[in-house]
């Protein structure tokens, strides 16, 4: 299992951008690798995921057109464009291995990193 760390998120206002970064422990070029985040008293929630050669990206409904995932495997790095965050974007974000069950995309493993923390003013 790899051991990942987030990084970039911060404060913004609404309508703002955002980077984020996960830096893994090891060799992503083969492993399809997805954001998620968790929102205070909510479940974690599938936001992005990339498959492990670049070639399909999927997004949670209501992040499309806003967020662009995308990855560097010579890096170890996979990255989470943020644009028009909304306040509802508020949460801890994640980034994971992850794995596709019928049409909809699971963390693979249980090991979460420390999260990055993202909250939007509005």
């Amino acid at each position: 299992q790899l051991q990942l760390v987030e990084s970039g998120g911060g404060l913004v206002q609404a309508g703002g951008s955002l980077r984020l970064s996960c830096a893994a422990s090891g060799s992503i070029a083969f492993r399809h690798m997805a954001w998620f985040r968790q929102a205070p008293g909510k479940e974690r929630e599938f936001v992005a995921v990339v498959t492990n050669n670049g070639n399909i990206a999927d997004y949670l409904d209501s992040v499309k057109g806003r967020f662009t995932i995308s990855r560097d495997n010579t890096k170890k790095a996979v990255y989470l464009q943020m644009n028009s965050l909304k306040p509802e974007d508020t949460a801890l974000y994640y980034c994971q291995e992850t794995t596709r069950v019928g049409s909809n995309w699971f963390p693979k493993y249980n090991n979460w990193g420390q999260g990055t923390q993202v909250t939007v003013s509005s």
